[in-house]
Order: C-alpha cells, then sequence, then structure tokens
C-alpha cells in the first residue's frame, strides 16, 4: 500500500531550493535532501527527480501569487483594484524573493502553465471593467494594459527584492501607475486617488518576510 504524501515535505524542499538558489549554493540530490530530515528518495517521491522540482519551484511562486490575488475584493472602482492587483505583486514578490527570483526563469517548464496564465487574467478583467466603466478609452486592449502594468510592477520588484535598490523605490509605483492610466483615458485627479487607495494593498511583513512597508507617497 502507498504511504500517503505529505505536503509539508514537499513545501520544505521547494522552500529549501529556493534559498540555496538565492544564496548560490550548489543544488545536488544529496545538498537539497541535508539537514532536512528526509531522504533523496523524497526527491522522486514528491517532484520525479530534480528535473520535477524545477517545475515546482517556479510554480510555486505562480501559486502563491495566486493566492494573494484571491485575497483581494472587487470594489466599485476598476483603476482602484488594478492599482491593487500590482501592489500585491509586489507584496508578493518581496514576502517571497527567494521564489519570485525564479518565477520567471524560461530554462525551467512550468507543471500548470494555465495555473500561471490565470494570474495575469486577474489584471486583464480589472482593466476590462475600467474601460467598461468609461474610465479607459474605447480602444484600449485590456490585455495590453495588464502587460503594461505588470512590466511597472516587475521592474520595481526586481530592483528591490533581489536587487540593489531600497525599499522606498517602490513609491514611484504609483505616479508610474497613474501616468499610464491618465494616458489611456483616465481623468488625473481621479485616477491619482484610485491608484493611492489601490497602493495600500502593499502589505509586506508576512511570515518569513524582513521587509516592512513603505512610506505612503
Amino acid at each position: 500500500m502507498a504511504r500517503t504524501k505529505d505536503p509539508a515535505v514537499r513545501t520544505l524542499l521547494i522552500e529549501r531550493a529556493a534559498h540555496m538558489l538565492r544564496v548560490r549554493e550548489p543544488i545536488t540530490l544529496r545538498s537539497l535532501v541535508a539537514g532536512t530530515g528526509v531522504s533523496t528518495m523524497a526527491v522522486y517521491t514528491y517532484f520525479d527527480g530534480m528535473d520535477g522540482v524545477w517545475k515546482a519551484l517556479r510554480q510555486e511562486g505562480f501559486t502563491r501569487l495566486a493566492a494573494r490575488f484571491a485575497e483581494l475584493t472587487t470594489s466599485a472602482d476598476p483603476v482602484r483594484d488594478l492599482a491593487a492587483l500590482i501592489a500585491s505583486y509586489l507584496a508578493n514578490a518581496l514576502d517571497h524573493p527567494d521564489l519570485y527570483r525564479v518565477m520567471f526563469d524560461a530554462a525551467f517548464e512550468l507543471e500548470d502553465l494555465k495555473a500561471a496564465d490565470a494570474t495575469l487574467e486577474h489584471l486583464v478583467q480589472a482593466a476590462l471593467r475600467a474601460r467598461e466603466a468609461g474610465r479607459f478609452h474605447p480602444d484600449v486592449v485590456p490585455l495590453e494594459l495588464a502587460i503594461q502594468s505588470w512590466t511597472i510592477g516587475h521592474g520595481l520588484a526586481s530592483l528591490v527584492a533581489n536587487g540593489p535598490l531600497p525599499l522606498e523605490t517602490l513609491d514611484h509605483c504609483v505616479p508610474m501607475l497613474t501616468a499610464l492610466y491618465v494616458s489611456v483615458g483616465d481623468e488625473p485627479g481621479g485616477c491619482r486617488r484610485s491608484v493611492e487607495d489601490g497602493w495600500k494593498q502593499l502589505r509586506l511583513g508576512q511570515p518569513g518576510s524582513s521587509r516592512s512597508t513603505p512610506s505612503d507617497p
């Protein structure tokens, strides 16, 4: 009779692999399990080998991002909601910098590409609602605007989560998102207020994070 798999063991090995990548420690079958209390067989039991570890590592980053997005509630202000998604994206990156580092490494496949794509769909739907509400021009393509918004968040996260710039750099996100949304039709004053309201979703300091929330813009 097969033994029941323990999800905690899988998570333990994923987080250890992410940490080893961050500190540039060579990852082998034996080094991955060293000090964890599990045997090398666990790597095959839970991942079918080291290639499966890399796939799971990337997937876990998107899984946690999806969970973060799921915590958000939809409001009557779609521009606020779009900014809130980017704020949550940044918070997730800073709370889990090890996983964030490998989320977009295309050298490793994903276990479930559709699940990863679903995270972008959250932004697409918010952009669509903003267009339908008359906040953006009728010819705005929600997918394109979602990607542009994500690009702003990704650039800042890359420079701060695992990069050389201080946490306060994230404050640039508010004027950058505001400028983007005004450029596609939103009214400047109302847009700024919406983005600032969404920015309040930048809640850092989750378990495992040494970061604190940057100052309000």
